[in-house]
């Protein structure tokens, strides 16, 4: 299905490979470490609503949803059924009074450690006039209203208004970046094309990036969310390694050279660019300097080597190789010494990528029922875990940047779309609904 020897590889083994398989398509620390662990006390948080203060009907309903799957999603918090308790869920205004009061009493009374409520209004209720929305927190521990936030803006950021709040509560007690306003790239077929899509974390609001009429494949992210870098062909023949910056479209080649030049990732620093080329024959992985344009070869092997990771550090990379007969996750430090192999369970392992923390790197593992599936393994190779199970090539793994979360491609549904999974294999969540192939997902950093 793979073809790991690169340098005689033809263009249509490339869309294979592309298209099944992703080994040519491989992104308060106290506080993360707990809620990793599975003994991880969430805290428990109750929505009182958002109370539509004047504005079209979905107003309040589509911020609250919003706000709920972004809450569910952070794994930091309980989402509590305020109505089984017997709490009406209800407008409390800024949070004083004796009507308020005795709501806090009773959320209180019931183990609900934060309570969450707004209120929103569209300005003049006109229909393309600005929404304004207030977000409050109440924290029952200090018996105190902690929080309000205030957003305004068009009635198309709505969304982001949610997203903004959901983040806020998550650093307010965690003291690190929220995700529901980090961004997803990945790949979409346009007729016989493959483009460069981006979309919001939650799958809404996608935007196309590039419109070549040919491939455009593998997208990895810049540390500061500005750029994307790809391998773009040009034809069947020329393959280059470009950079896009998302907000204006601005785009030029970083690497041109004769052969493959694949698999594309920018250092945690930026002042790095690992990617695999053919250029001098073989598949190799280079490393080149993005301020110096100084390139140097990792890998001297006669196999096939592709699909480097970096480290969070920027230390070490991982990456694929055959020289071991079939594909493997090896490691390296960043200059390409203390070459050693990660991977020995499987005839195939591919597409890693390490993980924000530097505790577990992912990868597609081919299980013995020649299913090929997301695995997890610790650097020092003594734990492993298979993550997904069930129908279908899953492929191209990326972290979340709070590491809780992994996106991916699967064709469990028959075509190839993007999915969220929880970081223990838990609460799968499809996240593209259109077109024919979606795939190559990269996530983004935090904002």
């Amino acid at each position: 299905m793979i073809v790991m020897k690169l340098a005689g590889a033809t263009l249509a083994v490339l869309i294979l490979a592309a298209g099944a398989v992703g080994i040519l398509e491989s992104g308060a620390a106290d506080v993360f470490l707990e809620a990793t662990r599975p003994d991880f006390q969430k805290i428990s948080l109750g929505i009182l609503g958002i109370h539509n203060g004047g504005g079209p009907e979905w107003l309040g309903g589509r911020l609250e949803e919003v706000l709920k799957k972004d809450v569910k999603r952070s794994l930091i918090f309980e989402l509590v059924d305020l109505p089984s308790l017997g709490i009406k869920a209800r407008d409390v205004g800024n949070g004083t009074g004796s009507a308020s009061a005795a709501v806090f009493k009773q959320a209180a009374e019931n183990g609900v450690s934060v309570l969450v409520w707004g209120k929103a209004a569209q300005k003049d209720g006109e229909k393309d006039a600005d929404v304004n929305m207030e977000g409050f927190v109440y924290d029952s521990g200090s018996d105190e209203v902690v929080g309000g936030k205030r957003y305004a803006g068009s009635p198309s950021v709505v969304r982001l208004m949610a997203h903004r709040f959901a983040d806020e509560l998550v650093f307010r007690y965690t003291g690190e970046p929220g995700i529901a306003r980090t961004k997803i790239a990945y790949v979409s077929a346009q007729g016989a094309a493959r483009e460069l899509y981006v979309m919001d974390y939650d799958g809404y609001d996608a935007r196309q990036l590039t419109a070549d009429g040919f491939l455009n494949l593998m997208p990895r992210w810049s540390p500061d969310r500005r750029f994307l870098v790809f391998t773009a062909y040009r034809d069947r023949n020329t393959q280059d390694i470009d950079m896009i910056e998302l907000a204006t479209g601005k785009r030029w080649t970083i690497f041109s050279q004769g052969g493959l030049n694949i698999t594309p990732a920018l250092s945690p620093d930026g002042n790095f660019l690992a990617f695999a080329s053919s250029h001098e024959g073989n598949s190799e992985i280079y490393r080149l300097d993005t301020r110096t344009k100084i390139n140097q070869r990792l890998t001297v092997n006669p196999s096939g080597d592709l699909s480097p990771s970096w480290s969070p550090t920027g230390r070490e990379l991982a990456f694929v190789s055959d020289r071991g007969g079939g594909p493997q996750v090896f490691l390296m430090s960043a200059d390409g010494s203390n070459v050693r192999r990660l991977t020995f369970e499987g005839d195939y392992n591919a597409a890693p990528a390490w993980s924000p923390r530097g505790n577990w790197i992912a990868y597609v593992c081919r299980t013995p029922r020649k299913e090929y599936k997301l695995c997890v393994i610790t650097p020092d190779g003594q734990k492993r875990m298979q993550l997904t199970t069930g129908p279908g090539v899953d492929d191209s793994p990326s972290w979340s940047p709070d590491g809780r979360h992994l996106v991916f491609s699967s064709s469990a549904d028959g075509k190839s779309h993007i999915y969220m999974i929880d970081s223990d294999g838990k609460n799968l969540e499809r996240l593209t609904f259109e077109g024919t192939h979606n795939s190559a997902p990269s996530w983004s950093p935090a904002s």
